[in-house]
């Protein structure tokens, strides 16, 4: 299971998330493995049996206003059962002010216990987004991931055979990397991959007898991209004349990645071929497809609409002559 330490969340900069620590830093390194938060109004009422104490617990203004409303040793009861929970952070929205009595117990069990300006709805939206991406299943893979036309294409083969010098290519026609030689990969929602390269080679491109190369320092930041979606598959294998190769496009081959099918095809690798152009029209391709236009199925069409049309008049003259 994935999980992140509190930590983290003091030190994001990115999701502005505008969290003070107040009280509970010996628990910092507590882990969260859940991406989605959790409100403490149904703890504080007593009802505590699906309080998950490795989720992110927030308290906003309508939890803070039942608190208030509490006797003195009511609110004393609730503040040790919150403490007793040994919960892994705790947030207080709209900079409400914090009981002594929660404090101190935060501090003394040491739970993280933050403090925002945000109201509850709007922290939740970017909590949820930065846990959603620091909590998702991740996978690596030895490949190649090029924005082209604004498809996410991941090119896959084997050590040798050309990838990274298909994608220099690519580059040089205006299309941007995002990795080279490893690709990170992320599992955003059920059915999104968000590639990315890792951090000490990112933008970096190894050619065979060039080296390693920069390609931000080459071509200019228009030439990379951070992260893409990936949504082609492009393998590239050696052609082998015993093989048989989709000539029509018809068959629909997967790949599987963190339990996500995507699209794929086999590009046999000749000296003859082109094969940044065959990956610019595959692109083109894939674009049509999602807009609802396939080029093979339509070919299909008009081919049996012939062949009908030919046997009908086959038929009609056949009957004539009897």
């Amino acid at each position: 299971m994935n999980s992140l330490v509190v930590q983290d969340l003091e030190q994001d900069q990115g999701f502005h998330l505008g969290l003070t620590l107040v009280a509970g830093r010996k628990g910092l390194k507590k882990k969260i493995t859940h991406p989605q938060v959790q409100k403490m109004g149904l703890a504080m009422a007593g009802f505590t049996h699906f309080t998950n104490p490795h989720r992110l617990q927030v308290i906003g203004n309508s939890e803070a206003a039942y608190f208030r409303s509490l006797a003195p040793e009511l609110q004393d009861k609730v503040i040790r059962r919150i403490g007793d929970l040994d919960l892994s952070c705790l947030v207080i929205t709209r900079n409400l002010d914090i009981p002594e009595m929660l404090f101190r117990e935060a501090e003394e069990k040491g739970i993280p216990l933050f403090r925002t300006s945000l109201s509850s709805t709007e922290f939740i939206g970017r909590i949820s987004k930065f846990l959603e991406e620091k909590l998702a299943s991740t996978h690596s893979l030895h490949g190649v991931l090029m924005d082209v036309f604004g498809v996410g294409v991941l090119i896959l083969g084997k050590s040798g055979i050309g990838k990274s010098e298909c994608a220099l290519d690519l580059i040089l026609r205006g299309h941007r990397l995002v990795a080279d030689d490893m690709v990170s990969i992320q599992k955003r929602s059920p059915n999104v991959l968000i590639g990315s390269g890792f951090e000490v080679i990112r933008h970096h491109m190894e050619v065979r007898g060039l080296g390693i190369i920069n390609i931000r320092s080459l071509f200019g930041v228009e030439a990379i991209r951070e992260q893409k979606k990936i949504e082609l598959v492009m393998e590239l294998v050696e052609w082998d004349t015993e093989q048989e190769y989709d000539r029509l496009g018809f068959e629909e081959e997967k790949y599987t990645i963190l339990e996500i099918e995507l699209p794929m095809l086999r590009i046999p690798v000749t000296p003859a071929r082109n094969l940044t152009t065959i990956i610019e029209v595959a692109a083109r391709n894939h674009l049509l497809k999602v807009m609802g236009y396939d080029s093979a199925l339509e070919f299909e069409k008009k081919l049996i609409r012939k062949m009908e049309e030919r046997g009908g008049n086959k038929f009609e003259g056949e009957g004539k002559a009897g």
